[in-house]
């Protein structure tokens, strides 16, 4: 796969590759025709058995139509990523080129490699402090690093784990973890440097948009201190990059028990008080929902109501990934998929018309 990044054109062409798929299980986001699901990489065992799995399972996920495929660097020690770079070399032996694909990965845990090591603070030591990447003193939390040094090392080690010369999307991952220790101001001028890095990184052909893929930073009341304004981080992108700056996307969970993107007036943008989802459609960001059907959690035992709103689709896992992905201005439900079972029958999701905006907007009939 020698193309670089994901274009307009070649993701056009691999939606086209699907006539007999729902036209409206693909939508439009940042001048790229993506699919409304996507495959996720977090869950799973460190083993040989686990990684097999999840390289047949990614290639079964394009092959169904499917082409945003979301990793991180530390999602079981640096392996997931490695079997995505196995998974499109197969992709590429059976025709599909790299630029139809979207590929995102995190950085700013600590990514053990391959397995948990024996003393991590060796493991820092040697791989980190030696090679004057970080400091002990750079770690937030215990495992969190957002230094420029830093995450230049893992948007460096993901290319290199997944056998690509660029990304589609970097995410800062879970920046709200860094608010445990460091004041809102301090935050933002990190953030400042972080984004510096990763615009420089654009400039130099290795990644083509950033964002950051959080837990609770979009969740939360205005008032709580790791909430996240998308206002203000998109501002700070302008700073730096202009107008055509990288900051596109966003990750943040979505699913039923856990609504607050779409539900929770919580973001001020332009004067008005809006929800995450509707903030992020106003000033140009992408919305990718991860945890769609929480893990699992949410397939099965969902309440009828919720079925029949849906669509009475065969299986609790269809009406959970129905549901995210039915979501107004959400672009893809991400879904942990490891095995091509479980591929098969997500992506049955792609010849079914999504929830219809009234169906979908009674269910939260007097939220707030």
């Amino acid at each position: 796969m020698t193309e670089k990044m994901a274009t307009g054109e070649a993701t056009e062409k691999f939606r086209n590759r699907f006539p007999e798929i729902r036209e409206d299980f693909y939508r439009k986001a940042q001048n790229l025709t993506i699919s409304s699901v996507g495959i996720g990489t977090y869950l799973g065992n460190h083993d040989a058995q686990t990684d097999e799995s999840y390289v047949n399972a990614i290639v079964r996920y394009v092959e169904l139509g499917g082409n945003v495929i979301d990793t991180a660097a530390n999602y079981r020690f640096q392996r997931s990523e490695r079997n995505i770079g196995k998974a499109l070399k197969i992709l590429a032996e059976k025709g599909f080129s790299r630029d139809e694909i979207l590929i995102c990965t995190k950085g700013g845990y600590l990514p053990f490699d391959n397995e948990p090591p024996r003393n991590v603070q060796a493991y820092f030591e040697e791989n980190f402090i030696a090679k004057g990447i970080a400091k002990f003193e750079d770690i937030i939390g215990g495992s969190h690093i957002m230094t420029p040094k830093y995450l230049q090392s893992q948007l460096d080690q993901s290319l290199e784990n997944m056998r690509l010369s660029a990304l589609d999307v970097f995410y800062i991952h879970n920046p709200e973890s860094q608010l445990s220790e460091v004041d809102k101001y301090s935050f933002e001028a990190k953030l400042a440097k972080a984004f510096e890095l990763l615009e420089r990184n654009r400039a130099e052909g290795k990644l083509q948009f950033y964002g950051v893929a959080t837990w609770n930073g979009f969740r939360l009341s205005p008032q709580d201190q790791t909430f996240h304004s998308l206002e203000r981080m998109v501002n700070i992108a302008q700073k730096i990059g202009g107008g055509g700056h990288g900051f596109r996307f966003i990750q943040l969970p979505f699913n039923m028990v856990m609504p607050e993107g779409l539900v929770f007036l919580n973001q001020q943008c332009a004067g008005k008080l809006l929800s995450t989802f509707a903030a992020a459609k106003e000033l140009g960001v992408t919305v990718m929902a991860s945890a769609s059907i929480l893990q699992g959690r949410l397939a099965k035992g969902l309440p009828e109501n919720i079925r029949e709103k849906m669509g009475n689709l065969p299986t609790d896992a269809l009406t959970a990934v129905q549901f995210t992905r039915s979501a107004e201005n959400l672009t893809t439900a991400l879904i942990g998929m490891s095995k091509t079972y479980h591929v098969e029958e997500n992506m049955a999701i792609s010849n079914v018309k999504p929830a219809a905006a009234e169906d979908f907007k009674s269910l939260f009939a007097g939220a707030k």
